[in-house]
């Protein structure tokens, strides 16, 4: 059983909106255990029990919420270092496009790292001009097709590589399925 946490901070609900679809799509691997939490809610122990993890933020100034970023600061000092090797992705939302939501991505996923975990991003489109290179990212919540369908990627990818690399489970490698990354570029 592969063990996914959403972790995410929501100003508007817009970024709650887009972590309920990321569980969606960590849903759709068969064996994955997906835990969705808010940072008002969440411990340590939720670190310390899975294997995979999204981190969401809103984008406010262009970067990570304060929430975020003190919920982050406020981790015990013993707990750095326990997760090396874990898996890590990002997904933002802003006010509009343009509002910085990839720079949020591109911070949450350097949280990440300096806790040792291994971030990754998606090179696939969901739909026409729309990918997730360093994290899935919108403006408001999702509410187009290749919005959700985005959101939904991430986490499925999230549980596809956990699977891959704390499972053994190969078949389940991204590069290995059957849905479709790049019919949009055609």
């Amino acid at each position: 059983m592969s063990k996914i946490l959403i972790l995410y901070h929501s100003n508007s609900g817009n970024t709650a909106k887009m972590a309920q679809e990321v569980a969606v799509g960590a849903q759709q691997v068969v064996g994955a255990e997906v835990r969705l939490v808010s940072i008002d809610e969440a411990t340590s122990s939720d670190l310390d029990w899975c294997e995979g993890i999204a981190l969401g933020s809103p984008t406010n100034y262009g970067t990570v919420s304060w929430q975020m970023k003190k919920w982050w600061d406020e981790q015990p000092i013993e707990n750095w270092g326990k997760r090396d090797g874990r898996i890590g992705c990002a997904f933002s939302s802003a006010a509009s496009w343009g509002g910085g939501q990839e720079l949020t991505c591109m911070t949450l996923n350097a949280i990440l790292m300096n806790y040792g975990y291994l971030v990754f991003g998606v090179t696939d489109l969901t739909g026409p001009q729309h990918t997730l290179h360093y994290g899935a990212i919108q403006a408001g919540e999702p509410r187009q097709e290749k919005e959700i369908a985005g959101c939904r990627r991430l986490g499925r990818r999230l549980a596809e590589w956990v699977a891959v690399f704390f499972h053994g489970r190969k078949d389940l490698h991204p590069l290995e399925q059957e849905y479709d990354r790049f019919g949009h570029l055609k």
